[in-house]
């Protein structure tokens, strides 16, 4: 893309007649920041842009799976995994997984992440029939007593297949969908949402001194293109979900930008997910070594997202994130 918009996002009643809704949801904007790789930033009124982006900009985004996303929603992370950087082992059977997700259920969660491939930096490859057994049986216990939505953390088309198989609904690719050609096609056959991510390189080697041109510029563009790959592949643009892949081949200072700027991804025209819990910057800068007790960093990066119109977060700590959303939206 030449230029870039990012809304200049506001909330309140106090809303001038000019204003336009951020992806149809309750927070609005008059201006829109307009970036480029070749010149200064600069700030111009949203009604003074073309129909056509202020269209992408304000445009309800279609629901996702029933949910309806003029409103946040909050992901729960449930690792079938034995090495998840803060939660491995954790639920590594499907009775505690379940008791896990019975949990979350309770505590307000939209969707359930299920994973059995940890992607912390340095992770090993894990393979396809081992991926299956932690995940399926999982999904299949959980599907049996809940018709909440239940997402399958994985790059792999026949994981995902067997997780929509055992009553998964969406796909979650860490891999923005260029690890597996045919998790795409199938994806689209099954007619379900997917949620595209931006990484930098695999787990195993992402945190070996990732760089970039313009962090924020390169990270829409590789998402603007997979998102029309997706497309290509029979997957409607309703249907997709996007995350700028905060921590995965990304500095503290990357993931900072992102995070100051993560209204930019408006501009794609799709929902966008935000993944931060616990992950090792929020240690830094809180200066907390154990992941497990970032659920206060973790949180407060989540309101921020929130505030510039991010519809879906990714969390660990889903009772503390859900009762701090509720406080957040009764004061805004």
């Amino acid at each position: 893309m030449s230029a870039y918009h990012r809304p200049i996002v506001q909330h309140g009643s106090a809303r001038p007649a000019e204003a336009l809704p951020v992806a149809g949801g309750p927070l609005w904007f008059t201006h829109v920041e307009i970036l480029s790789r070749q010149g200064d930033p600069r700030v111009v009124a949203a009604l003074d842009l073309a129909s056509d982006i202020q269209a992408r900009l304000s445009g309800t985004r279609a629901p996702i799976a029933g949910l309806d996303m003029g409103r946040p929603h909050i992901m729960g992370i449930l690792n079938a995994t034995p090495d998840s950087f803060s939660d491995g082992g954790q639920h590594a059977t499907v009775e505690a997984a379940r008791a896990a997700a019975r949990q979350m259920v309770a505590q307000g969660v939209s969707i359930l992440d299920v994973g059995g491939e940890s992607t912390r930096p340095g992770a090993d490859f894990v393979p396809v029939e081992t991926e299956i057994a932690r995940t399926a049986p999982v999904i299949s216990a959980i599907a049996a007593e809940s018709d909440t939505l239940i997402s399958i953390d994985t790059r792999k088309s026949e994981v995902a297949a067997a997780a929509l198989d055992a009553g998964a609904g969406m796909v979650n690719d860490v891999s923005g969908f260029t690890f597996d050609s045919g998790l795409a096609p199938l994806s689209a056959t099954r007619s379900i949402p997917v949620c595209v991510m931006h990484a930098q390189g695999d787990p195993e080697t992402m945190q070996d001194d990732p760089h970039y041109d313009d962090v924020l510029l390169d990270v829409f563009d590789f998402l603007n293109n997979r998102i029309s790959h997706l497309e290509a592949m029979g997957v409607p643009r309703g249907q997709i979900v996007a995350d700028p892949g905060i921590g995965f081949g990304k500095t503290l200072d990357h993931n900072l930008t992102l995070l100051r700027n993560i209204g930019l991804f408006h501009d794609l025209g799709v929902p966008i997910l935000l993944g931060a819990s616990r992950k090792r910057f929020i240690g830094t800068i809180a200066r907390e070594p154990r992941a497990d007790a970032r659920a206060p960093g973790s949180i407060a990066v989540a309101l921020a997202a929130l505030a510039q119109g991010v519809q879906i977060i990714r969390v660990h700590d889903v009772g503390e994130t859900a009762q701090a959303l509720r406080l957040w939206s009764a004061v805004r």
